[in-house]
């Protein structure tokens, strides 16, 4: 990934304080999206939206997507390098 790349991604998470919630709740572990909204103290189908946005950009991944209940997600390298910048900012 180039740098302008991760700065992109870096804007797409700070612009939305549910995305950065999300990321914060999967930096050290998978979770349901449930357990997530529980975490948080988002709704489910908010939490819903922005993992599907966060997949789309490769900052998470469902490790069973073939499954259509209990689909658990984790961060990604990228997204966790994005959150590590942030951090820093």
């Amino acid at each position: 990934m180039n740098k302008k790349e991760l700065y992109s991604a870096i804007g797409f998470i700070k612009i939305s304080k549910t995305r950065q919630k999300i990321l914060k709740c999967l930096e050290n572990k998978y979770m349901l999206p449930s357990e997530i909204a529980l975490k948080t103290d988002l709704g489910t189908t908010q939490v819903s939206n922005a993992l599907s946005d966060l997949k789309n950009k490769r900052l998470v991944e469902c490790i069973n997507e073939e499954d259509k209940k209990g689909r658990i997600y984790e961060i990604t390298k990228l997204g966790l390098e994005v959150l590590n910048q942030i951090k820093k900012l």
